[in-house]
C-alpha cells in the first residue's frame, strides 16, 4: 500500500519533444500539446487554427506516443493515421521522448498582419461570392495559401485561399471564393451585405499547401468553392511555363453549380505539357442537356488519366471534407505515394452539410 501511495505522489519523469528538421529539443510541461511547448520555447512550427480544424500543424510521429485532445480522424486522413500522422495542436505527449517530423516550411513567407476594405463582390452561384479585399499594404503569398478573415462584430475569423496567382512585391488587391454556410456567421454577414464598409483584420498567409517542383504528372481535384487555391496555384503555374502533364476534376452538384469556365479554359489553352478539365456533376436532372460526367468527381480519377504511373504522380485537392478523404483513399489505392498528396480540406461551422465527393 505504501509503495501504491509514493508511486501516485513520486515526481513524474520530465516530457522532452524534438520537432525535426529543426532539430531543437524542449520541455512540455504536463498538460501542453506539442504545439503549445513549441511555440513557448520559439519553434517556427506550422499552425493556425490551434482547435485540429485547419491541418495545419500536421506532423510525423517518429519517436514515443502521444494522447489525442481531440480525434485526428476528423481533419486527417485513415491513410494519415495509418502512416503516423498526428495534429501537434491537439497531442499531449504520453512518453519521456517525442519526436515529430514537419514539412520545412523555410521557403514560405511569415505571416503578418493587415487591414482590408471589401471592395467589389460577384455572384458567381447561388452560394458562391468571389470578393476582393484591398489591403493596407501588398502582401507576398505563394499560391496555393489562404487568409484568415476576422471582422469587429465577429471576432472569430474564418480562413479563405487566394483565388489569384501572386505577384512580384506582393499584392494589395487579394480576392477569394467564398462559400455561404448555413447558420455562419461571417458568410452570413458577407451575403447580406454587412460586411462592405467594414474593416476587415487579416492574418495572412498560412497554409503548407502549395505546387511541388519537379515534372511529375499532376492531378487536381476541386469541390466548391475549392477552385480557389487550385486556380491560384494553376495560373501562377502557367504564367511561369511549368511543363507537366496536368488533370483538373471539378466536382459540383448541378450544371448551376460550375463557374469560372472560361478562366480554367484560358488556363488550359496555353498550359504546356497538356492539360485536361472533366467537371462531374452529382446531382444534375437526368432529363437535363447535360452530356458530361455524374457521379462523384472521385470516381473519375482512373480514367482521367490513361497511362499515367500512378507511383510518380502528384495529387492537389481542395475541397470539402469527404471529397478529400475519398481522394486520399483512391490516390493511394492506385498507387500515388502518400507524401506526394498535397490538399487543403475545407472545413466549416456546419459539418453536416452534404459535400460533393
Amino acid at each position: 500500500m505504501f509503495s501504491l501511495i509514493k508511486s501516485l505522489f513520486a515526481k513524474q519523469p520530465a516530457r522532452v519533444a524534438e520537432v525535426l528538421p529543426f532539430g531543437t529539443r524542449f520541455d512540455v510541461p504536463s498538460g501542453q500539446t506539442v504545439l503549445e511547448a513549441a511555440l513557448a520555447n520559439g519553434v517556427a512550427f506550422p499552425h493556425n487554427c490551434t482547435v485540429g480544424t485547419c491541418g495545419s500543424c500536421k506532423c510525423r510521429l517518429k519517436v514515443g506516443r502521444v494522447k489525442a485532445i481531440t480525434d485526428f480522424g476528423y481533419t486527417l486522413s485513415r491513410q494519415e493515421l495509418e502512416a503516423g500522422y498526428i495534429l501537434a495542436c491537439q497531442a499531449v505527449p504520453r512518453d519521456e521522448l517525442t519526436i515529430v517530423e514537419v514539412e520545412s516550411q523555410a521557403d514560405l513567407p511569415a505571416p503578418e498582419k493587415f487591414t482590408g476594405r471589401i471592395t467589389s463582390k460577384k455572384i458567381l452561384t447561388h452560394d458562391i461570392l468571389h470578393i476582393t479585399v484591398e489591403l493596407d499594404r501588398p502582401m507576398l503569398y505563394v499560391a496555393g495559401q489562404y487568409a484568415n478573415l476576422v471582422s469587429p462584430q465577429l471576432p472569430r475569423g474564418r480562413c479563405y485561399s487566394f483565388a489569384d496567382a501572386p505577384m512580384a512585391g506582393g499584392r494589395k488587391l487579394v480576392s477569394f471564393f467564398i462559400r455561404k454556410v448555413p447558420g455562419g456567421a461571417f458568410t452570413g454577414s458577407l451575403f447580406d451585405d454587412a460586411l462592405d464598409q467594414v474593416e476587415l483584420a487579416i492574418d495572412a498567409p498560412h497554409g503548407g499547401f502549395h505546387l511541388r517542383t519537379g515534372s511529375a504528372p499532376m492531378l487536381c481535384i476541386a469541390g466548391g468553392s475549392g477552385l480557389a487555391p487550385l486556380l491560384s496555384l494553376l495560373d501562377d503555374a502557367n504564367l511561369k511555363r511549368v511543363n507537366r502533364r496536368c488533370v483538373m476534376l471539378f466536382g459540383a452538384r448541378t450544371q448551376a453549380d460550375l463557374y469560372v469556365l472560361d478562366q480554367i479554359r484560358a488556363i488550359g489553352a496555353s498550359w504546356l505539357g497538356g492539360f485536361k478539365f472533366i467537371p462531374v456533376l452529382s446531382d444534375e436532372p437526368a432529363d437535363s442537356n447535360w452530356t458530361g460526367a455524374r457521379g462523384l468527381v472521385t470516381e473519375f480519377v482512373e480514367s482521367s488519366m490513361p497511362g499515367v504511373r500512378w507511383h510518380e504522380a502528384e495529387g492537389y485537392m481542395c475541397g470539402p471534407p469527404r471529397m478529400i478523404d475519398s481522394g486520399v483513399s483512391v490516390l493511394t489505392g492506385f498507387g500515388v505515394k502518400l507524401e506526394s498528396i498535397h490538399y487543403d480540406k475545407f472545413v466549416d461551422e456546419s459539418h453536416t452539410v452534404a459535400d460533393p465527393a
